[in-house]
C-alpha cells in the first residue's frame, strides 16, 4: 500500500495546496516542486490580437476605474459564505440530463487592454440586467474569451462542472479559468435560491465591470421581498 499526493499550483505558480490520499492515517507521499512561473508571449494571448476582435466599446465609459472600489451596497447579491452552500451530493460530476435545462447561456468576456476596461458581453455591470435562472434547472454556460488575459470566472453559491470531455471525471469547480482567445463550457445545477455574484476573480476586472448578478427564482427557500438573502 502506498500514499499519493494531490497537488494544485496557483496560476502564477507562486504557491500550492497539497493533500494526501492514503490507506492509513499518517502516511505521506513525495511533494513535487513548483514548476517555473509561466511567461506569456503574444502567441499565448489568443488568435490574431491585431485583428478584428468584434468588441463594441462605443457605449462604454472611458474613465479608468476609481480607487475607491466597486460600490455594491445596493446589489443585494449573496456573498461567498460556504456555510450557506448546498452539498455536492446532487452534483454527479458528469454531464447529464438529470435536471431540466434552459439550454445554453453564452458569456462573452470582453475588454480593452489600452483603456483597461473589462466587461461581459461588452456591457459593464452597472448597465447590465441580471442573469435570471430557475431553481431546479441545469444550465450550460459557454464562456468566450475575446481578450488577451486569462479570466478566472466565479459563480457564487453553486457548484459547477467544467466540461473537459472526460464524462464522469469532469471536475467540479467554483472558479473556472478561461484562457485568452479560448472557449470553455461548464454546467451548473441551479440549487441555491436568491441573488448571487458572478464575476472575474481578478478584483480590478470585477471592479471595472466584469461582474454580473445572478437571480435564482423559485425554490423551497426563495427569499421574499424584505427577507435576508443567502450568504448575507
Amino acid at each position: 500500500a502506498r500514499a499519493y499526493t494531490l497537488f494544485a499550483e496557483s496560476m502564477g505558480r507562486t504557491a500550492y495546496a497539497r493533500g494526501t490520499l492514503a490507506p492509513r492515517r499518517g502516511m505521506t507521499a513525495e511533494v513535487p516542486d513548483l514548476r517555473p512561473a509561466p511567461l506569456l508571449t503574444m502567441a499565448d494571448m489568443g488568435p490574431d490580437m491585431g485583428g478584428d476582435m468584434q468588441m463594441d466599446h462605443a457605449g462604454m465609459d472611458a474613465a479608468p476605474p476609481s480607487g475607491g472600489g466597486m460600490d455594491q451596497a445596493g446589489t443585494d447579491h449573496g456573498g461567498m459564505d460556504h456555510g450557506d452552500m448546498t452539498g455536492m451530493s446532487g452534483v454527479s460530476g458528469a454531464m447529464s440530463d438529470a435536471m431540466p435545462g434552459q439550454g445554453q447561456i453564452e458569456i462573452r468576456l470582453t475588454g480593452n487592454m489600452e483603456r483597461y476596461i473589462w466587461s461581459i458581453d461588452g456591457v459593464k455591470y452597472s448597465d447590465a440586467e441580471p442573469i435570471r435562472l430557475t431553481y431546479g434547472e441545469r444550465v450550460r454556460f459557454k464562456f468566450v474569451n475575446e481578450t488577451m488575459m486569462t479570466h478566472p470566472m466565479h459563480l457564487h453559491g453553486m457548484w459547477s462542472i467544467l466540461d473537459t470531455g472526460q464524462g464522469q471525471w469532469d471536475p467540479i469547480k467554483h472558479v473556472v479559468s478561461v484562457a485568452p482567445g479560448t472557449t470553455v463550457y461548464m454546467e451548473t445545477e441551479v440549487d441555491a435560491p436568491g441573488q448571487w455574484a458572478f464575476h472575474c476573480h481578478l478584483a480590478y476586472h470585477a471592479e471595472s465591470g466584469m461582474f454580473r448578478k445572478v437571480v435564482v427564482e423559485g425554490g423551497p427557500q426563495a427569499a421574499l421581498p424584505g427577507e435576508s438573502l443567502p450568504g448575507r
